[in-house]
């Protein structure tokens, strides 16, 4: 939080998000701005590409909340980022997937031994990769992975043939679902509840408990509308994003948006994702999830 003069009327709750989320509605609704403007505080929004950029933000307190993937949430805590989590959506696992080609000769993940992929350090997709690799019983070290820093990236790589696949989540999943010659060979369904979390920091959380309640009953006013109007979320969001409304219709209709607190389940999905990124070595020791774990209910 900031202040943009000299009095407490005057400051500003910085948001992070991400394409395609309750937040983009939340935005696109200005029913946070009414409900915290009799209290003096204004609303300023930032856009990320990704999780990894929205946490650092987040760390260096150029924000004060935000939501991000799993994955990113993870590693921000192996990175000693003092980030906590403060609720979950609920889980989306055909919101992130393994693409090929659709000429390409590999039929499963299988046939990913060898190859390079396109991925991002962190991302949820990333552990979508891990999970299915060992599932069709090889590791990570098995492949070749290209790291990429956006979805665009992925997706260049995997048309201009210097990858094999090419992991991706919505919105620009289903976009290139709708829009490429490609095939999904494997969502999450089964190996991943690939969820969305809410962050802060705790000195922010713990000095601005009431903003947060007021934050959280305005998201699930904007989140309960979501879920049962996926072509009017299309339709709204399609300007803000700059994305087609019918790929976003896609997106939004296997989605869905409510926030809950965080539970003991789902801190051992957590735990478990966590153990398996360090089991394979992409972060350096091994975390407990527990220990990022905003101590209160800020969930309504």
């Amino acid at each position: 939080m900031i202040f943009t003069g000299s009095a407490q009327a005057e400051q500003t709750l910085r948001i992070g998000y991400q394409k395609f989320n309750s937040l983009n509605i939340l935005k696109s609704t200005g029913a946070l701005e009414r409900a915290l403007a009799p209290e003096g505080i204004r609303v300023a929004w930032y856009e990320f590409a990704a999780g990894p950029q929205l946490l650092e933000a987040m760390s260096t307190g150029a924000i004060d909340l935000g939501h991000a993937a799993d994955a990113p949430s993870v590693f921000a805590q192996a990175a000693g980022k003092p980030v906590v989590y403060l609720a979950a959506e609920q889980p989306y696992p055909k919101g992130i997937g393994i693409l090929v080609s659709k000429d390409s000769p590999i039929t499963d993940v299988a046939g990913l031994k060898g190859q390079r992929v396109a991925t991002g350090r962190g991302w949820n997709a990333q552990y979508l990769l891990a999970v299915a690799l060992q599932q069709a019983g090889l590791s990570y070290k098995d492949i070749q992975p290209a790291y990429v820093s956006n979805a665009a990236d992925a997706v260049a790589a995997l048309q201009s043939g210097s990858v094999a696949a090419a992991t991706l989540w919505d919105p620009f999943l289903a976009a290139a679902e709708q829009k490429q010659p490609v095939r999904n060979l494997r969502d999450g369904e089964g190996l991943t509840n690939n969820r969305t979390f809410y962050l802060s920091t705790a000195a922010f959380a713990d000095t601005h408990r009431a903003l947060l309640h007021t934050f959280f009953s305005e998201l699930a006013k904007a989140s309960t509308w979501a879920n049962a109007h996926p072509k009017d979320v299309a339709q709204l969001l399609a300007p803000q994003l700059g994305i087609d409304a019918s790929t976003l219709e896609v997106a939004s209709s296997r989605r869905n948006y409510n926030a809950v607190a965080i539970t003991p389940a789902i801190v051992a999905e957590q735990q478990r994702l966590a153990d398996t990124f360090q089991g394979l070595g992409l972060i350096p020791h091994a975390i407990r999830i527990q220990d990022a774990v905003y101590p209160a209910t800020v969930v309504p």
